[in-house]
């Protein structure tokens, strides 16, 4: 009997066989997390509060480094965070000061990860255009 499960992104597939002396084995087929992304001066921030604005993840950030720019990505409709943002730093290094400085930390109550950002990929052209 299988079963899958979908959890935190990842699905987990479950099969159960029960042997001669009614012992169940498990075996868990895990995919690897996606790679990590090439260092660069921008960094993608996640877990961040609703209450969480651009100045107070740029605050949060500038200990640790020239910011250029902080965003928090928002709601169109509430105007609240969607628990995501990017801060820019001036240099790779600065960026990974900010890394080892806030990933794992508090802000606004809540427990943020902080790694460097994947590039964005090329966009998609529409298979229909002409």
């Amino acid at each position: 009997m299988g079963a899958a499960r979908v959890l935190r992104g990842f699905q987990l597939q479950c099969q159960r066989s029960l042997s001669s002396s009614s012992a169940s084995t498990y075996n868990l087929k895990i995919p690897l997390p996606p790679p990590k992304a090439d260092p660069s001066p921008n960094l993608f921030v996640s877990g961040l509060s609703k209450r969480t604005t651009s100045e107070g993840l740029r605050d949060a950030f500038e200990k640790f480094g020239r910011v250029v720019n902080a965003r928090v990505v928002t709601d169109r409709h509430s105007g609240y965070s969607k628990g995501f943002g990017f801060v820019r730093y001036e240099t790779v290094e600065e960026a990974a000061s900010g890394i080892e400085g806030m990933d794992g930390k508090f802000l606004d109550g809540w427990v943020i990860f902080a790694e460097f950002a994947r590039p964005r990929p090329p966009p998609q052209l529409d298979q229909y255009q002409e």
